[in-house]
């Protein structure tokens, strides 16, 4: 399985829902690595790894992170290549904070902005899926058949009425 996203967090804390966009974007075929590299506790390690990252053959990053959230918004000053911001629950204001921090990038530092927690680790890898499958047609069949597969279970699903 070729690793063509980088999943980053600010702390080995955040995998337990950041390990969300592993599992997903293994079901589409697609690899990842995982790092745990803080905004503000190693800027210089951010700096390295985000501008090495398209000649390492990573093509999105996806970053989680809570409380200031600076890490998708730094991640995205230091590459060209998408990156999905997944705010994190962090703190005592249900991520809010976090969501707040990573959505108002200033213009020229994009950074896709999901759900907060699970629901957006899982969407950052769909969406992650979603850019690959511009270019990768095995991503891409293994999309279709995603998103087949998630009309179908609504199809089955029974009305209320007749369970």
């Amino acid at each position: 399985m070729d690793i063509q996203v980088g999943i980053i967090m600010g702390s080995k804390s955040d995998w337990t829902i950041m390990s969300n966009v592993s599992k997903t974007l293994e079901k589409f075929g697609i690899g990842s690595e995982n790092r745990v590299i803080s905004a503000h506790r190693a800027p210089h390690l951010l700096t390295e790894y985000c501008e090495s990252a398209r000649d390492r053959g990573l093509k999105v990053l996806v970053c989680g992170a809570g409380l200031a959230a600076a890490l998708p918004g730094v991640a995205a000053a230091h590459t060209s290549l998408p990156v999905l911001g997944v705010p994190l629950d962090a703190g005592g204001f249900g991520g809010m904070d976090a969501l707040m921090a990573i959505v108002q990038m200033p213009p020229g530092v994009p950074v896709g902005t999901l759900a907060v927690g699970k629901p957006g680790a899982i969407n950052a890898a769909i969406l992650a899926a979603s850019i690959l499958a511009v270019s990768d047609e095995k991503v891409r069949a293994a999309l279709d058949n995603f998103r087949a597969q998630q009309t179908q279970a609504i199809k089955d699903t029974p009305p209320p009425d007749q369970e």
